[in-house]
């Protein structure tokens, strides 16, 4: 509320209108408003912080002209001081001049540049300003985008802050830069381009306005013209069709004009108001031009209320962002990770990030829990795990193929050919058994490690992606746990590309289950045994359950029964242990991979981050202290935005407290 009432009373202080100046006041008298001079050395404040390094634009009059355009004596006249002269370039920096209206005895006048401080005089500041040029361009001809303040303590100037720019020349000269035009235009840009700024455009009154490059410029960042201000110098060079020149208005001028006369020669800054009031009153064509228009008096006067206004209309969205960008900045320092000070510090943070990293892992790995990926079906992985095994179930069931309905047990036959031995007709050989049990095995012993692969890459997808998740703010720890994490499961998979081979190969060398749906089904598959031998004779095919209507016709060359119903037997029993040994084959599967899991999370990650860390690629826990340099140089850029930002709502807060007390 308090804040409320001050931003009130600060509008109505920059909104007073001028008092009425007096002419015969030399050199100027603006008008004065003591309530206005706070606000003032605020804004020069902030300016001194660089705030618009934060993205804060602050009002200015931004001074603009051609080259050769009388831009140096308007600024003379206002400040009642001489600057560089000369060929070419004389503002070869940006001049924020700064005008103060003091009842001094004597003028204070100094320079301020790289936190460096010089006083100087008026019969000197022109060489001061030269010298400190030099320093921030260069010693030529050259120009630099530093800006140079010039603070100028005086009675009778007007409570002015400006901006000079260099003069806009196209051609450079020797010793100058080639693309000086482009430099020049690059800074002048950077001035007027903020909708904060006021553009002082300097035309000389002898040439067609449209054909200044300043005009050009302005208008490309103010359109409407509504914050370009002209003044026309060396009215009494060029009398004729001035008045109507700037009635007509062809370039858009928002602002309006002012007319005036440049000082010549050696006349004082008293003698040439004189005689600028003198032309202005008795030229016979200049005379018909509105007073209001005509003078450095009414220029100065009309300065100082677009100065005003601006102010009143900006500052109270300067005193928003600056809390604004505050309080953003604030908060993105919070989201920085911990500065790390101690080992103590470092191990807390490091035993904290593990445990939080294992909890995810938990969650999406073993429990089921996707709460910190919603949206991410990646990272679901007991769902996208259930998926492969039902895939890897679908892949082992339709390999190997069968032989077709064409070959029925013809693969049975030329191995029981080949098992024949000495023995008792009806006993069926173990070893037509093994071969072709082996036979299939084989076929299929490929697709195991390719599961495990798969799995095991997609895991190590998931569990790298978390840790560098829960890693991030830590460089040295999120590159000691990717290795960590990429060493880990190439150790993992090889443990299960090794368990699924000898699984395979135990698969292999023995015949053997107790479980009874091998027999069930077994005996299932018999119980057409009789029927399809006898059927063999007389059917060119025959209903097999378990396998549909097969060929028969070319099992007829077989004459003994006997061989044709061991051929039969054996393919069922084989089929009807086949169907154990694939739900065995995914059976161990999962539950070594469940198992391996589990003790993936539980243990045997923790151990290898931690390995790592205190190898001698990983130096220990004492390299936690050790920010990247992204992260050191983003705390370091925050901090100071953070201390510009607050020691520029220090000002405003001290400028509003002097601003309530003239109130009063």
């Amino acid at each position: 509320m308090g804040e409320e009432t001050s931003t009130r009373a600060m509008k109505r202080t920059v909104t007073t209108k001028s008092e009425p100046f007096e002419a015969n006041v030399a050199p100027i008298v603006s008008s004065y408003n003591q309530r206005i001079r706070p606000i003032l050395d605020a804004l020069e404040s902030l300016r001194r912080l660089n705030i618009t390094n934060e993205g804060i634009q602050l009002p200015s009059i931004v001074v603009v002209g051609d080259q050769s355009s009388g831009k140096s004596s308007v600024l003379e006249s206002l400040a009642g001081i001489s600057l560089p002269r000369g060929q070419g370039i004389c503002t070869r920096v940006p001049l924020i001049m700064r005008l103060q209206n003091h009842s001094l005895d004597k003028p204070e006048l100094f320079l301020e540049c790289n936190d460096k401080t010089v006083s100087t005089d008026e019969a000197h500041v022109s060489d001061a300003i030269r010298v400190a040029t030099d320093e921030l361009a260069g010693h030529g001809k050259g120009i630099s985008n530093t800006p140079l303040t010039l603070v100028v303590k005086k009675n009778g100037v007007p409570d002015l802050t400006m901006v000079d720019l260099p003069g806009i020349t196209r051609v450079s000269v020797q010793g100058q830069p080639k693309d000086i035009y482009d430099q020049i235009v690059s800074i002048i840009m950077d001035y007027i381009r903020p909708e904060e700024s006021i553009i002082l455009n300097v035309l000389n009154a002898t040439v067609d306005f449209s054909t200044c490059e300043s005009i050009r410029m302005s208008q490309t960042v103010d359109i409407t013209g509504e914050r370009t201000l002209a003044v026309v110098t060396k009215a009494d060079m060029a009398a004729v069709g001035l008045r109507e020149k700037v009635i007509a208005d062809d370039v858009n001028i928002g602002l309006g004009y002012v007319c005036v006369r440049n000082r010549i020669g050696d006349e004082s800054y008293e003698e040439a108001r004189a005689e600028e009031a003198k032309l202005f009153r008795t030229n016979p064509l200049l005379s018909e031009i509105d007073k209001s228009i005509v003078g450095i008096p009414v220029l100065a006067q009309k300065l100082v209320q677009l100065q005003e206004t601006s102010i009143s209309k900006i500052l109270p969205e300067i005193v928003k962002k600056i809390n604004d960008k505050l309080g953003f900045h604030l908060s993105e320092l919070e989201k920085l990770p911990k500065n790390l000070t101690s080992v103590a510090d470092a191990m807390s943070t490091f035993m904290r990030i593990i445990g939080l990293a294992k909890e995810t892992l938990s969650k999406i790995l073993i429990r089921g829990e996707f709460e910190e990926y919603p949206d991410d079906k990646h990272m679901h992985c007991t769902a996208r795990l259930v998926e492969m095994l039902d895939q890897y179930s679908n892949d082992l069931h339709k390999c190997p193929r069968s032989d077709s309905s064409n070959n029925f047990l013809i693969e049975e036959l030329k191995v029981l050919e080949e098992a024949k031995w000495i023995r008792l007709p009806n006993f069926l050989p173990r070893t037509a058994f093994l071969t072709l049990l082996q036979n299939k095995v084989k076929q299929i012993s490929s697709m195991p490690i390719e599961f495990i692969d798969k799995v095991w890459n997609y895991l190590e997808d998931v569990v790298v992606a978390v840790l560098m998740r829960h890693t991030e703010p830590y460089y040295q720890l999120q590159t000691s746990t990717r290795r960590a994490g990429h060493s880990l499961f190439a150790k993992m998979k090889e443990n299960s590309k090794k368990y699924v081979v000898k699984v395979v190969e135990m698969e292999k060398l023995t015949d053997y289950t107790c479980n009874p749906e091998y027999v069930s089904e077994y005996n299932k598959l018999m119980a057409n045994q009789n029927g399809f031998v006898m059927q063999v004779d007389n059917q060119a095919q025959v209903y097999v359950e378990g396998f549909g209507t097969v060929e028969v016709s070319h099992l007829r060359q077989y004459q003994n029964p006997t061989l044709l119903s061991q051929a039969f037997d054996l393919r069922m029993r084989v089929t009807a242990y086949w169907r154990i040994v694939l739900r065995r084959l995914i059976d161990n599967t999962a539950l070594h991979l469940q198992f391996s899991i589990f003790s993936l999370v539980d243990k045997d990650l923790g151990d290898e981050i931690v390995n790592d860390m205190m190898s001698l690629y990983g130096g220990g826990i004492e390299r936690l202290l050790d920010e990247t340099p992204s992260v050191a140089n983003k705390r370091d850029r925050i901090n100071r935005s953070v201390e510009v930002l607050r020691e520029s709502k220090d000002v405003v807060a001290s400028m509003m407290e002097k601003i309530s007390i003239h109130a009063n």
